[in-house]
This record gives structure tokens, C-alpha cells and sequence, in this order.
């Protein structure tokens, strides 16, 4: 009664915590969902994406770099290109030549010779009387300010506006290896998902094989339990008859305490376990979960594939395929280095719109002008920087393929060392399956035996003890064949 009463405590504070619909799921159910939710397999997969745009990004540089620009500016002042002295003469000008003019006709008339002249020619005098009367200086000083004016830039609002492009004609192999290594680096992207996706399943599947394994030893602890309680109460029947001791009964539950205790642990270490693989699946915590596997009678035995060369391994781990195109991308690297050393070619063309423009005198409207040329960049020295650069590239490149040599020799002794557990799981199954069916004999032979009354009742606790011993021996056995085989087939590449 107080091994019942136990029970129901420890059943009763486990509901809470367990509340929530039930659930059955497969090995394969579990691998989609903790595929499904896994936060790292998320991070993987966006930096695949990432990378895929950098391969996009890079395979932008083998096309035109076309660009448009404008620009306003208002100055305060115009440009004039006369001092002030000078324009105060072209704007007086007109003044001036009307007192010349009027001077020097003063100065023809003084002159004796010339005044026997206009004598003999009136016509003449009433020429010069025209001359002296005429007013010269408006017009002249309005054609003065006019070209005073013209010496004047009005640069108050200007207006510029430019389109540009430039093509790359040969930047020394460095476009080339850079998309390359962008699509190399793609490629590395995805070899490292490929890497976590093969540890989520590996978690997943070590998980659900733990499971399994405490569910079955949850159960032949329930057993082992049924089967002590019988004895305790045929152990109580044959003192009350005289034919077993006080001692005999107190030893039996000593057992049965022992077992309901096993019980116990072997219950909340399932619920714990299940916890974990709902967590690895992204499932709430208080999923009622039950996996299809657990309630088997025998753990099923995973069929043993055939041995693979060391190089079918090396071309199926995602790991060797990530050291190789890393290898590769730093050799990338020292083309790119070595592309600082080579000259640089590239196309230009160039339309330039201005207001003002100068293309015909200087007018306040819109012009513009057509370029193309070639731009040439050779470097010639730099305290020999580049050349640093490509031999440091190459040295990385030479560590990078030191560090995959040696991954290939760590996989190698994984796989040798998996495939020898391989064998030893082989035959600890063998020998779990022919103890079973001994300890189960004994077993029947023992409680026949104690039931007879010809044999104590510390041989029947012994064969129990075996009997159970025997039993969870079997499901280890069988759990560690399942999971070597998971591993197995993760190092081997499967």
C-alpha cells in the first residue's frame, strides 16, 4: 500500500507539468519539426542568403557604372572683367569724343589757313556749323554701357548637371576573383547548413533514441515492480502458514521499495527527456508526447549498410567541403592580392550640361558637352605592400590546406573507430538477446521454485534482480546499436 500510495503522489505532481494534448510522432516527425524550428538551421540558412546576394553584388561589377548628378548654385555677385577705371570710360564715352570733337573744331577754326579755305567754301562753313551743333554723346555712351555690359558674366543662378559612366576594361584579374570567391563563398554557405542540419538531426535522433530507451526501462521497471509486490504478498501468505520468516518478508520489502523508487526516477526521467526533445523539436514543454518507438516490445535493429572508401567519405562530409572551398577561396585571395600589382583600364564617357555655358560666347541658358576616355591606373610602389599581401595570402592558403589534411585524418580515425563500436554493438546485442532468454528461464524456474517452498527467498530476489538486469542490458544494447548506427552514418556521410 505505501508503494501505491508513492506512486499515485509522484503521478499526481507530474500531471501538471505533463498537461496537454497527446501526441504521437515518429523518428522522421521529430527530425522535420526540430528542422522546422531550429534557431541555428534559421541563422544557416539566412547566411546562404546573404551570400547568394553577395555573388549578386560582385557580378555587378562586370557592368557599366552609370551615374547622373545636378547641381544649383546662387552667388551674390556677377564676374565683370573691367576694372572700374575702364568702365567708367566705355560708360563715357560719348562725353568724351563730344569735347574732343567740339576742342578740335575750335582748334580748325583758329587756324588761319583753314579759315581762308572755308572762306572760299561756305558749304564748308555750314558743314562745320552742322558738327559744332550735333550731340554725339548719348548714343555714344548708350553703345559704351552696351559693351561694358557685355564684359559683365551673370553667374547669379547657375545651373550643372552631369551623367557619367564608367566601365571596367581590365582591373587585373580582381572582377574575376572576386566573383569567385562570392560564389565560392556561396557554395561554403550552404556546406556549413548542410553541417548544422546534419547535427540537428544527429541531436534529434540521439534524443528520441534516449527516450525510447527510459520508456522501455520504465516499463520493465513497472514489471519489475508487479513482480515484487506478487512476491510480497505470497511471501506474506506463507509466513501467516509458518513456512517463511519475518526476516524472509522484511527483505522482500526492502526489494519492492527499492523497486518502486527505480520506478520513480525512471518516470521523471522520461518526462525530463521528453522535455528536451520537445524543446530540440519547438514544441511547448508541456506537450503530452509519445513517440512511436516506445511502446515496441523489441528496440527495432537498423540494417548495417556496406563499408565506403575514405574517399566516397570525404566527398559526402559537408565538413571536408567546407575546409576544401575555404582552401579555394584563399587561393582566390592571392589572385586578388596579386591583381593590386597589375594596371587598372577603364572606359569613361561623360555628358556635361551648364547654365551659363561658354560653348558659343556667354549666354544664361543650357549647353552642354560629350567626353569619352580611357583611364589607366599602374601601380608602381607602395614600401612593397601588395607584395606582402599575395605572400600572406599564400601562406593562409597553405595553413587552410594543413588544417584539411589534418580533418581528413580526424575523420578517418572517427569512422574506423565508429565502424569498430559498429561490431562490438553487433555482439552486445547477441549476448544481451541469449542472457535475456537465460534470466527469463531462471526467473521461471525461481518463482516456481519460492512458490513451492524449495527455494529462499533470496535466490527468487536474485533471479529477479538478474531477470531485470538481464532486460535493461537488451534495451542498451539495442539503443546503442541504434544510435552508432545514427553516428555511423553521420561520419560516413549518409
Amino acid at each position: 500500500m505505501k508503494t501505491r500510495t508513492i506512486l499515485m503522489a509522484v503521478t499526481l505532481i507530474l500531471l501538471p507539468a505533463l498537461a496537454g494534448a497527446k501526441e504521437v510522432m515518429t523518428l522522421q516527425q521529430c527530425r522535420d519539426s526540430a528542422i522546422a524550428n531550429n534557431k541555428d538551421l534559421k541563422i544557416a540558412a539566412q547566411k546562404v542568403e546573404i551570400a547568394g546576394h553577395d555573388r549578386k553584388i560582385a557580378l555587378a561589377n562586370y557592368f557599366p557604372n552609370i551615374s547622373a548628378s545636378a547641381a544649383y548654385m546662387f552667388n551674390s555677385r556677377n564676374i565683370d572683367l573691367l576694372t572700374q577705371e575702364q568702365s567708367d570710360v566705355l560708360t563715357n564715352l560719348g562725353t568724351s569724343l563730344q569735347g574732343s570733337l567740339q576742342s578740335g573744331l575750335g582748334g580748325l577754326l583758329s587756324d588761319p589757313s583753314i579759315l581762308q579755305i572755308i572762306q572760299k567754301n561756305p558749304e564748308l562753313l555750314q558743314l562745320l556749323g552742322s558738327l559744332s551743333s550735333m550731340d554725339i554723346s548719348g548714343p555714344v555712351n548708350a553703345i559704351g554701357a552696351e559693351i561694358d555690359k557685355a564684359f559683365e558674366l551673370d553667374i547669379k543662378n547657375m545651373f550643372v548637371g552631369a551623367v557619367s559612366l564608367q566601365q571596367p576594361v581590365f582591373m587585373g584579374g580582381k572582377i574575376v576573383n572576386a566573383n569567385r570567391m562570392a560564389r565560392l563563398a556561396e557554395e561554403l554557405a550552404q556546406s556549413q547548413y548542410d553541417t548544422q542540419y546534419r547535427a540537428v538531426v544527429s541531436e534529434v535522433d540521439n534524443a528520441y533514441w534516449q527516450i525510447v530507451s527510459i520508456a522501455n526501462k520504465q516499463k520493465l521497471a513497472q514489471e519489475y515492480s508487479g513482480l515484487l509486490e506478487m512476491m510480497l504478498h505470497d511471501t506474506e501468505v506463507m509466513v501467516a502458514e509458518g513456512v517463511a520468516t519475518q526476516a524472509d518478508l522484511l527483505s522482500v520489502k526492502v526489494k519492492a521499495n527499492e523497486a518502486a523508487m527505480l520506478l520513480t526516477k525512471a518516470t521523471n526521467g522520461l518526462a525530463l527527456s521528453k522535455m528536451l526533445l520537445c524543446k530540440l523539436c519547438g514544441l511547448p514543454l508541456d506537450t503530452d508526447l509519445e513517440l512511436a518507438d516506445e511502446k515496441l516490445d523489441r528496440i527495432p535493429v537498423p540494417q548495417i549498410g556496406p563499408q565506403v572508401s575514405d574517399e566516397e567519405v570525404y566527398a559526402a562530409r559537408p565538413e571536408i567541403r567546407s575546409l576544401d572551398l575555404a582552401r579555394q577561396i584563399y587561393d582566390r585571395k592571392v589572385a586578388m592580392a596579386r591583381a593590386d600589382m597589375m594596371p587598372r583600364i577603364a572606359l569613361t564617357a561623360n555628358y556635361l550640361l551648364t547654365n551659363p555655358n561658354v560653348y558659343h560666347g556667354y549666354r544664361n541658358n543650357f549647353g552642354g558637352i560629350f567626353n569619352v576616355g580611357v583611364a589607366v591606373n599602374i601601380p608602381i610602389i607602395h614600401g612593397c605592400e601588395a607584395m606582402q599581401k599575395v605572400r600572406k595570402a599564400k601562406a593562409e592558403a597553405v595553413l587552410m590546406g594543413y588544417q584539411l589534411e589534418d580533418a581528413k585524418e580526424m575523420i578517418s580515425l572517427q569512422v574506423a573507430q565508429l565502424r569498430k563500436q559498429e561490431g562490438e554493438a553487433v555482439e552486445k546485442l547477441n549476448m544481451a538477446e541469449s542472457n535475456l532468454a537465460s534470466a527469463e528461464e531462471n526467473l521461471r524456474t525461481a518463482t516456481v521454485g519460492y512458490t513451492e517452498g524449495v527455494i529462499p527467498a533470496n535466490t527468487l530476489m536474485a533471479a529477479q534482480t538478474a531477470w531485470m538486469q538481464a532486460h535493461s542490458e537488451y534495451i542498451d544494447a539495442g539503443v546503442e546499436m541504434q544510435v552508432t548506427e545514427v553516428n555511423l552514418a553521420l561520419a560516413e556521410g549518409r
